[in-house]
């Protein structure tokens, strides 16, 4: 079906937004840190993205569109103001181990993830998002930046920082934890 520059139709957003409805579901996931509340945000979010069809404008990036969209809506909902982040290690239960792994190193892999996933935690909200959607969303600087309504050096500084906090607090619980051995 062709869209006219000037009025998208439903048929062309179904074509655009069903394909990220994994991807968002996902963001939403790690927002809200509840089943529940990742549905009723995506929802929202289509909702509010199908009424704002019209004013998309063809040729700019659709993906951050949606993810602006998601996030706005989680901000200014109640939850968003106090939420925490975490990994979802859901995505991880179907991989299969390496054929050299033992139990023992599949245990200590599995105690890092977590480490790390309550890590990333306890960062501020502006850091663990953009470790998100950098990391595990795998966007450019340019969506990032897109997404999140900053320019691009920005989402460079504060991904290089958010890392270098990242790391401090990982060398604080490695340390923390060697003393207790």
């Amino acid at each position: 079906m062709r869209v006219s520059a000037d009025r998208p139709s439903a048929s062309s957003f179904e074509d655009l937004a069903l394909p990220l409805f994994d991807q968002l579901y996902n963001f939403a996931r790690w927002l809200t840190q509840d089943t529940a509340e990742a549905e009723d945000l995506v929802q929202e979010t289509y909702t509010k993205a199908l009424r704002g069809f019209r004013s998309f404008q063809a040729g700019t990036n659709f993906r951050a569109w949606m993810y602006r969209i998601l996030r706005n809506s989680f901000l200014s909902s109640r939850t968003g103001l106090k939420t925490t982040v975490a990994l979802d290690s859901e995505e991880h239960e179907d991989s299969l181990p390496a054929e050299n792994a033992t139990p023992e190193s599949l245990l200590l892999a599995q105690a890092d993830r977590e480490m790390v996933q309550a890590t990333v935690s306890e960062l501020p909200v502006h850091f663990r998002e953009i470790l998100l959607l950098c990391e595990v969303e795998e966007m450019s600087y340019q969506e990032i930046a897109e997404t999140l309504a900053i320019p691009a050096g920005t989402v460079m500084s504060r991904l290089f920082r958010a890392r270098k906090a990242l790391r401090g607090l990982l060398q604080q619980k490695l340390k923390g934890g060697r003393r207790g051995l």
